[in-house]
C-alpha cells in the first residue's frame, strides 16, 4: 500500500518526508497498458515526478491541486503528475519518438536546453480573477550546465523560489516510486510555493551544519535501496545517530492514491469554450465528439443530442447517451 512519512529532527531546523507509491502507482501505469504502456526511461521519469509532487503537497499543505509539469524539445513533449490536497493523484506523458532505456534527462526532455519545469498551484475556492500561481524553471543550472537528474531540477527550484535549502532523492520503476525529501526550516518567516514569504536572511542559505551533515546522509540513500526497502529500515540505516521524531503514517484512505478527477462536467465545458461552430464541425465529420482523458483513460461521447444540449443549457449537465467508461 503507497505510504507517506513525516519525521523532524528533534531541536534541529531539519525536516523530513519518505514517500512510497505503489499500488496507487501501478495503477497510473495500469490505465496506459492500452497504448502500449511507457518506455523504461519514462516510466522512471514519470514515476519520480509522481514521487516529487507527492512530497511537495505533502509539505505545503496547499489547499488545491499541485501540478508538476516538464516540457521541452525531445521525444518526451509533456510529463504531468498531479497531486490533490487529499493526496490523490493522477500522472501522464505524452511521448512522441524513440527513447533509449537508459535515456537521461537531457536526452529525453532537454535536447536544445530549452526545456522546463512548471510547478502550478491551482486553488480548489479560485476567487473571481485569481490566477493560479505557477514558478517555472529551466532544466539548467547556473552555468547553462544540463541538468540530468529531477532531483537537481527540483532543488534548484526550491532554492530559487523558496530560499530553503533541500536535498532530494527519487527513484522509480514498474512497481514503485519513492522519493525522500530532506528540508531546512526557514529561521525567520514561513517560506512558501504560494511566493508568501517572510523576511529571510541570505547568508543563512547553505551555511547550517546540522543540515548539511542530514543532507548528507540522505545523500548516501541508492536508489535500489529507496525501491526495495521499507520506511523503518531506510530511516534507521540513514539516520540512526540522529534525534528523530516520526509521526503517525498516512496510508489508505489518508495516504497517497490513485484518483482521476476528469468528468462528464468537465469535458462538457471544455466544449463550450471551443465553441459550437468547432463542435458542429467535428460532428459533421465523424457523426460524435469523442473525448480520451490522458490521465485514466475514460471515454466521453456526445451525439448531436447531447453536443446541443451542451450548448442550450450550459448550467446543467446533459443527459448522457454514453456514460464515462
Amino acid at each position: 500500500m503507497s505510504e507517506l512519512h513525516k519525521f523532524v529532527f528533534e531541536g534541529l531546523p531539519v525536516r523530513g518526508m519518505l514517500v512510497r507509491l505503489t499500488d496507487a502507482w501501478q495503477e497510473i501505469l495500469q490505465r496506459h497498458k492500452d497504448g502500449g504502456g511507457y518506455p523504461v526511461a519514462v516510466t522512471e521519469l514519470l514515476g519520480e515526478m509522481t514521487a516529487a509532487a507527492t512530497l511537495m503537497q505533502a509539505n505545503i499543505k496547499f489547499n488545491g491541486a499541485l501540478i508538476m509539469q516538464i516540457m521541452g524539445d525531445g521525444p518526451v513533449k509533456l510529463a504531468v503528475a498531479e497531486v490533490q490536497p487529499d493526496l490523490s493523484l493522477r500522472a501522464t506523458a505524452t511521448v512522441i519518438g524513440e527513447v533509449a532505456e537508459d535515456a537521461p534527462l537531457s536526452h529525453m526532455v532537454n535536447v536544445t536546453n530549452q526545456g522546463r519545469c512548471a510547478i502550478t498551484l491551482d486553488p480548489k475556492d479560485r476567487l473571481p480573477g485569481q490566477a493560479p500561481y505557477q514558478g517555472v524553471v529551466p532544466l539548467f543550472g547556473d552555468r547553462r550546465e544540463k541538468l540530468e537528474k529531477l532531483s537537481e531540477v527540483i532543488e534548484h527550484y526550491m532554492l530559487q523560489s523558496e530560499q530553503l535549502d533541500t536535498r532530494l532523492v527519487l527513484a522509480a520503476n514498474e512497481h514503485v516510486a519513492a522519493g525522500l525529501l530532506i528540508q531546512r526550516l526557514p529561521l525567520q518567516g514561513v517560506g512558501n510555493l504560494a511566493g508568501q514569504s517572510g523576511a529571510r536572511d541570505e547568508d543563512q542559505i547553505g551555511l547550517n551544519e546540522d543540515y548539511n551533515r542530514i543532507a548528507i546522509l540522505a545523500s548516501s540513500l541508492k536508489r535500489e535501496e529507496l525501491l526495495t526497502l521499507d520506511a523503518d529500515t531506510i530511516l534507521h540505516r540513514l539516520f540512526w545517530e540522529e534525534d528523530v521524531r516520526r509521526f503517525e503514517p498516512m496510508v489508505g484512505e489518508t495516504g497517497p492514491r490513485f484518483a482521476c478527477t476528469c468528468s462528464r462536467e468537465r469535458v462538457s465545458s471544455m466544449l463550450r469554450s471551443l465553441g459550437r461552430d468547432e463542435i458542429e464541425s467535428i460532428l459533421a465529420e465523424q457523426g460524435q465528439v469523442e473525448v480520451g482523458c490522458e490521465f485514466c483513460g475514460a471515454q466521453y461521447r456526445f451525439d448531436p443530442v447531447d453536443a446541443a444540449q451542451v450548448f442550450l443549457q450550459p448550467d446543467i449537465q446533459p443527459p448522457a447517451s454514453d456514460q464515462k467508461h
